[in-house]
């Protein structure tokens, strides 16, 4: 991995809550409504009973200091047969570019492999600060699967990807 970053699971109290807000605030792509989606599924799986109930899984990169650079959040997708959605992965602008982005993708990838997993989705956006985001999965071996013309917005079409696992 690249410049340190290691992986480790994320703290449910304020000071990784507050990291995660920065991170996603940080990157200028996600908009505030959807930084609060963002911590409330955080908040959610804070509240469950164990990670096995929890419905998303979170997977935190931490630098050398163990400061929290970046995240993914995933779960099991409801009635899906051993289908995975990676909801959100986000490094902080300070972070990118040095592997830790592909280091939690590839953990999701080993981790939902483990519980048999026949794919991954992943949905994105189609606005241009989004490019970045798209070359990223392209890059890593997924696939376009669908694309829902002006789905967030005018202009703004939701992109889906896959990746299926043997």
């Amino acid at each position: 991995m690249g410049d340190g970053i290691r992986l480790g699971a994320l703290e449910h109290g304020t000071a990784h809550r507050t990291r995660l807000r920065e991170i996603l605030e940080a990157t200028r792509v996600f908009k505030a409504d959807e930084v609060e989606v963002a911590l409330e599924l955080f908040d959610e799986t804070a509240t469950s009973s164990s990670d096995d109930d929890a419905p998303y899984q979170f997977l935190g990169a931490f630098d050398h200091s163990g400061e929290l650079m970046g995240y993914a959040c995933y779960g099991a997708t409801p009635g899906a047969d051993r289908t995975f959605d990676l909801y959100w992965i986000a490094m902080h602008p300070k972070a990118q570019g040095l592997g830790g982005g592909t280091a939690l993708l590839a953990d999701v990838e080993r981790r939902v492999a483990e519980q048999e997993a026949r794919m991954i989705v992943v949905e994105t956006s189609s606005r241009p600060e989004y490019d970045a985001t798209r070359r990223f999965y392209r890059g890593r071996g997924y696939d376009a699967a669908a694309r829902m013309s002006d789905f967030y917005a005018a202009g703004d079409d939701r992109l889906v990807f896959t990746k299926r696992f043997p």
